[in-house]
This record gives C-alpha cells, structure tokens and sequence, in this order.
C-alpha cells in the first residue's frame, strides 16, 4: 500500500542563505498516522510543513499527497488538507464567529452546514460564551483554540499543526490534544505535527522522525526508540543524544 504522503528528495534553500534549509528530505507518511516531525530550531521543520501546505515552493524533489502531486495538482491538494500554522492567523478586529465564517467560506462551506459545524466546534472547545467578541481580547490558550478550529472545519483528510500548543495553558493544551487523538480515531484524519516538546510528542504520535540541518536523522515509533536505546528513559534523552545539548538560534 503507498504512503498517504510520499516525499522524495525535498530540497530548499532561501535566497542568500549558504546551506539549505531542507536538504534531500524524503520520507513517507501513512494514512491515520500521528507524525510528529521534531527537531531543534533551524532544523527544517517549518519550512517542510510549508512546503507541504502548498505556502512555499521547494528547489527540487516531489510530494504527493494520496496520490496527487504537489507539483502538478495543487488545487485538488488544497481541498483535502488543513492548516494550523504556528503563528495564530486570525483577524484580531473580528469576532471569533466572523474569523471562522470566513476560513470556512475559503474551504468552499456556506449555509446551515457551516453554521453547524462551527457551533459543534466551538461547544467542544470552549468558547460558545466568546463566540461574539473580538479575537483581539482573547487569551492565548482561546486564540489556539480558535486557530484549530479554523482549520479543521473543512473536515480535511490531512492535518498539518506548527507547534499548535505552544505557549499555551495546560487546560487548552489538552482539549486540543484529546480532541485531535479523536478526529485521528474516529475519522481517520492523518495528523502532521511539529514540537520542541518532546513529552507531548512522545503521548501524542505514533510516529515520528527527527530532522536536523535539513536531515531526517531518525525515525521510527517513540516507544520502539526508546526501547532501543535502554539507558535513556524517554524520547528528549534520545533527541539530546542525536542532535546535541549546544543551543541553537
């Protein structure tokens, strides 16, 4: 059976840079994964999920994406995949109701179905009694929540998160968790994530790979990795071991 996402020989480097950002990256992705993609700053781990989502265009290589490929079916692409990028875009002037008609208009939904399905989903997340005001006095944690929401209301068949629960409460941090375990379980979605919390992504996915100066240094089930590795007891132990303790910028 082939990979729901396929990449093959991923290459990225900015204008002026001296290395590339994604360095002959390929990887494969099955459907109803959990992937964590996990890395330290500068890795290449949002350049690849931009790349992915069809917002930055990659120096060579090839993805496809249930069979479509990015290069040439970009627009049949777009409708079957959600984005929650780790900067919150949303309209700070407009009420939460406002931002997701909006997003939800974007992915072709209108009437009583989008109506639906953003009352469902703000009854889930918490935020009906916040529903009318503006996204400009919300917290962090409701901004989260809201972004999410803006991204899934389309049902897509795959889900790409950019430190979706960074810098946020512990009570939103896990209704954002428990509730993508359940579009996961219960719809098959196919969740793409990346995060420096390497707890989080050891409970979350069920899958991961750790990429660093553009390369997938590793990869495999966080439970098998560890178990590979008896004298570290978890996932950050092992992400020391492979891509050092020196900061990074």
């Amino acid at each position: 059976m082939p990979a729901f996402i396929d990449i093959q020989g991923l290459t990225k480097r900015y204008r002026n840079a001296d290395e590339n950002a994604v360095d002959n990256l390929s990887l494969q992705i099955n459907q109803a994964e959990i992937f964590g993609l996990l890395g330290p700053n500068g890795a290449g781990k949002t350049t690849t999920i931009s790349i992915l989502c069809n917002q930055i265009i990659a120096n060579s290589g090839q993805v496809y994406i249930e069979g479509k490929s990015l290069n040439s079916d970009r627009e049949n692409i777009k409708k079957i995949i959600g984005v929650v990028p780790q900067d919150i875009a949303l309209y700070p002037k407009l009420s939460a109701y406002e931002n997701l008609r909006f997003f939800g208009n974007m992915y072709g939904l209108s009437g009583n179905d989008l109506r639906d399905r953003i009352s469902i989903s703000v009854d889930i997340f918490g935020l009906r009694h916040k529903l009318n005001d503006k996204i400009a006095t919300f917290s962090g944690g409701m901004k989260r929540r809201v972004n999410l929401i803006a991204g899934i209301l389309h049902r897509p068949k795959v889900l790409f998160l950019d430190e979706p629960t960074v810098g946020i409460d512990v009570q939103s941090k896990n209704v954002i968790i428990e509730h993508l375990q359940n579009l996961n379980r219960n719809e098959g979605t196919t969740i793409v994530y990346t995060s420096h919390l390497m707890d989080e992504a050891e409970k979350f996915c069920t899958q991961i790979a750790i990429i660093d100066m553009g390369k997938i240094i590793a990869e495999g089930k966080p439970k098998q990795m560890i178990k590979e590795h008896p004298s570290f007891n978890n996932l950050e132990d092992i992400f020391l071991l492979l891509t050092g303790r020196s900061l990074r910028d």
